[in-house]
């Protein structure tokens, strides 16, 4: 049997549920939530970060939203995650904006690495002699 979530997770799951089922994996000392199998944010060091890209950044940021940083082993690396606004840890239904951003972003990345259908070969006409 697994082990319970922590708290901080449980209320990181409450708080995007409106937006569906939330699945948790444990991950790197965190936790990754997904929905819809769309990775959309990730709980680390008891705080939820949501998924962010170039379409969505501006609007994390205009928030005072933070970005999950830490520090690799040769320098500090800056994840394309975000803090939500405090507000919106309070509620789901002040959630739900955020979270819905944060889904887009993930679907955006998911399209990003899907594999390219591959181009259909075509051979060379056949010689005859």
């Amino acid at each position: 049997m697994p082990a319970p979530l922590p708290d901080y997770v449980t209320h990181s799951v409450e708080l995007l549920s409106p937006l569906g089922a939330v699945r948790v994996l444990r991950m790197f000392g965190g936790f990754g939530l997904y929905v819809d199998d769309v990775f959309m944010a990730l709980v680390a060091n008891e705080q939820l970060y949501l998924k962010a890209d170039d379409t969505t950044r501006v609007r994390f940021e205009a928030a005072g939203c933070r970005p999950f940083v830490y520090e690799g082993s040769s320098k500090t690396v800056t994840m394309s995650y975000w803090t939500a606004p405090d507000d919106a840890l309070e509620s789901p239904a002040l959630m739900l904006p955020w979270a819905r951003l944060a889904f887009e972003a993930g679907l955006r990345a998911r399209a990003a690495k899907a594999p390219k259908s591959p181009k259909k070969r075509v051979s060379p006409p056949r010689r005859t002699r």
